[in-house]
């Protein structure tokens, strides 16, 4: 037997010979910054085209609703559209489309006015499911409306809590006493409906049984109810659903027939008898 330590020590091999360098490591985080930059770059991209298409479409609409309603050409126009807009333009349609702007006069009446289109196909015709928005007056632009009503004494409306206000004077032996009415506003046949709610009589608020009493058939002309047509004003395919005084101002809801936009006689306003 031959002890270990007879045995030759043998040399361990020598792996990198003199001369030849250490064989670079492969490193990874320049493919991770190039990833990154790559990323940011489709990012930046993304939200540029974005705001692109964005200006794009408001702009079109913008021409749109000044043309189709014969608008100035310097009326500011706001429209908004929520959520991402290219993948909405991709699929063929914009889910939501708010349009608002002051101070737009149709048919001899004036009011700020917002609509929201729903589902509204950017090829054809602009088809839509259908629209929902608001009509908004104040007291002077309320008193331009009313003044369509015969008998209805528009130059004294005013507008408190949720009524609309008016004077009429009754005519007794000879004297007109101012009486002061309180009218709920709600719709009715397509129109708006103001009745008499609450009434002010020398400066005490009275029953509609004591203005009969006192004045007899006389007071029919402050007790009647007070039908105001709208359908003069806006299209057929246009329905009021509500009505009521909201923060100083008489604020009407309404609802577009989506096929507004394909059927021209939906677009043509009605007439008041």
């Amino acid at each position: 037997m031959t002890s270990a330590d007879a045995q030759p020590t043998l040399p361990l091999p020598d792996l990198f010979p003199a001369g030849e360098p250490e064989p670079p490591r492969r490193r990874v985080w320049p493919w991770i910054v190039a990833f990154a930059i790559v990323a940011a770059l489709a990012v930046v991209a993304w939200f540029a085209a974005e705001a692109i298409a964005r200006q794009v479409v408001t702009g079109v609409v913008r021409e749109q609703v000044r043309t189709q309603l014969s608008l100035p050409a310097d009326q500011p126009i706001d429209v908004d559209i929520p959520g991402a807009l290219i993948p909405q333009l991709i699929g063929g349609s914009i889910d939501d489309l708010t349009i608002s702007s002051d101070d737009v006069t149709l048919g001899g009446v004036t009011g700020d006015v917002t609509v929201t289109a729903h589902d509204v196909a950017i090829t054809g015709a602009g088809r839509m499911s259908g629209a929902d928005g608001t009509l908004s007056l104040d007291e002077s632009q309320l008193r331009t409306l009313l003044s369509s009503v015969d008998g209805f004494p528009e130059e004294t409306v005013g507008l408190q809590d949720s009524d609309v206000t008016m004077t009429l004077d009754l005519q007794l032996f000879g004297a007109g006493i101012p009486v002061g009415v309180a009218l709920a506003p709600a719709v009715a046949d397509g129109g708006i409906v103001l009745t008499p709610s609450a009434f002010q009589l020398g400066g005490a608020t009275v029953t509609a049984d004591a203005l009969r009493d006192q004045f007899g058939g006389l007071a029919d002309a402050v007790l009647r109810d007070w039908n105001v047509c709208v359908a003069q004003y806006i299209p057929a395919g246009v329905t009021l659903t509500a009505v009521a005084v909201d923060g100083g101002r008489l604020v009407a809801d309404f609802e577009v027939d989506g096929a507004i936009a394909t059927d021209p006689s939906l677009r043509q306003s009605g007439t008041c008898a």
